[in-house]
């Protein structure tokens, strides 16, 4: 099962989906309570969101040349590759604007920085949504 073609991306994306999902929940909680003490966990998920997104683009893109063999994208599928790698560019910016933050004393992320950091959840939500129909989960593609 773990060697099918597409396999390790079903796999792998569910990383990325939980740990920036978790720190923005996280991220809001901590606006609301008052509690600065959770941005560290917060940088830290967001940390590894940002890293397990390499991966998981990466066997993205080899399921399609190994199970399309490369040919052209249409439907579902090329929304679901667009949506993908604008989502993993807010799942890096958001970083960064998490890793500048920590540089500044004292460290806190703007205000919009939650505005950010929905706007990503809500494209991750997409981009999973259509991962989905894709995989067959959802229904048939």
């Amino acid at each position: 099962m773990l060697l099918a073609k597409h396999a390790q991306h079903v796999v792998l994306i569910h990383f990325p989906i939980a740990l920036y999902l978790v720190a923005v929940s996280v991220d809001l909680f901590a606006r609301i309570t008052k509690r600065s003490g959770l941005a560290d966990f917060t940088f830290w998920n967001l940390t590894l969101a940002a890293i397990f997104t390499l991966p998981v683009v990466a066997t993205g893109l080899f399921a399609w040349q190994w199970q399309l063999e490369g040919q052209k994208l249409k439907g579902l599928l090329l929304y679901h590759l667009v949506l993908a790698i604008t989502t993993t560019v807010f799942i890096w910016l958001t970083w960064w604007l998490y890793f500048r933050a920590r540089r500044k004393v004292p460290s806190q992320l703007p205000a919009w920085g939650l505005t950010f950091e929905i706007v990503g959840a809500v494209l991750i939500i997409l981009t999973a949504h259509l991962g989905g129909f894709l995989s067959g989960v959802n229904g048939t593609p």
